[in-house]
């Protein structure tokens, strides 16, 4: 009787181990709702056991037809989102929205430790929106591939949106950007026309000078090259003809060259030197002419008397481990994310 009453017992306790992990089911994503010209065609879905990140995707009014990078699906917006580490659905948060570069997507692993990394002592929600080859524009001329509103799409259709279906804190104060190389052009971009929507801006490597012929160059080679995406556009798609005296679109919109609605905002600035030009020298020519970009911004932030934070950081070796001052070099990118990640949070609203 002993031994059988012994046997049932450690049945009963092996039983209750197998069961006990059912009791504490996995978090599910947040659930989503249409509005704002936005049709939520895919609810979220955790990228990883460690349920922080989730991916959801969006088809838009403003953006009908984006090209496609491979692995992308046509007509949609793949976005991803980074939530504290003891995300609460009863707080509220601020927000990142982090852009970024071209060619590359928003939904990389890449993007996700970088933001997983920066954030994991902070209350902040970052958000990785779908730019491809957009240089984070509303293009003047997007001919066969029709309208390609991005602006619109991702100031006055994704920011509210993401504010009425996550716990944010919904105003100027509760709101950053920043964006690397084409992205870090966005973040400025974006916070020049709408000063109203962030209090803080930031670029990594950011091609700020559309002046510049290099950046030019590079938007030019955004569209006609298949490896910024299907099928590719003309060359005056974004912003029109690149050559005087028709280049006013491109002077227009270039935020070296428009920093007074910035006065009043946090402003940082990133980049390298590009390091031994003998190593990747096409990464280096890259970021040389970003640093160029970013040596004039930061020249008309002075003078027009506007307080920014810029860490020129060479060619990486004292800024971070494997740091090789190299445009897409990732330690630097992490380095970058992790510094802005501490301004920022110094300024923003917070729970």
């Amino acid at each position: 009787m002993r031994r059988g009453r012994a046997a049932l017992a450690i049945g009963l306790m092996a039983a209750s181990a197998v069961v006990a992990p059912s009791a504490s089911a996995a978090p599910e994503p947040p659930r989503l709702a249409d509005g704002f010209g936005l049709t939520v065609v895919s609810q979220p879905e955790w990228v990883d056991d460690d349920h922080r990140t989730f991916v959801f995707a969006v088809a838009s009014d403003e953006v009908p037809n984006p090209t496609l990078l491979p692995g992308q699906t046509a007509g949609q917006h793949d976005i991803m989102v980074t939530l504290p580490a003891d995300y609460d659905s009863a707080e509220r948060y601020p927000v990142l929205y982090s852009l970024h570069g071209n060619p590359d997507l928003p939904n990389t692993e890449a993007n996700q430790r970088m933001a997983e990394q920066a954030t994991e002592d902070q209350p902040l929600i970052t958000v990785h929106p779908n730019g491809v080859r957009s240089w984070y524009s509303n293009w003047v001329n997007p001919g066969p591939v029709g309208p390609q509103n991005w602006e619109t799409f991702h100031l006055d259709q994704l920011i509210p949106l993401i504010d009425a279906n996550l716990s944010t804190i919904p105003t100027r104060e509760g709101r950053a950007i920043v964006g690397h190389s084409m992205g870090g052009f966005g973040a400025f971009h974006y916070a020049e026309h709408r000063p109203e929507l962030f209090s803080y801006v930031g670029a990594f490597s950011g091609g700020l000078d559309l002046l510049n012929q290099g950046v030019r160059a590079a938007v030019i080679g955004t569209s006609v090259m298949e490896a910024s995406g299907t099928p590719t556009v003309a060359p005056d798609a974004i912003f029109g003809s690149p050559v005087w005296p028709l280049d006013g679109v491109w002077n227009a919109q270039s935020p070296a060259q428009h920093v007074e609605s910035l006065r009043g905002m946090g402003v940082a600035l990133y980049t390298g030197n590009g390091g031994d030009l003998t190593v990747n020298p096409a990464q280096a020519v890259v970021e040389k002419i970003a640093r160029d970009t970013n040596l004039v911004t930061s020249a008309n932030l002075t003078a027009a008397g506007i307080p920014h934070t810029f860490v020129d950081y060479g060619d990486g070796s004292e800024w971070a481990e494997g740091c090789t001052g190299k445009h897409a070099s990732l330690p630097c990118l992490q380095a970058d994310m992790n510094h802005y990640v501490d301004l920022i949070m110094k300024r923003l609203e917070r729970p």
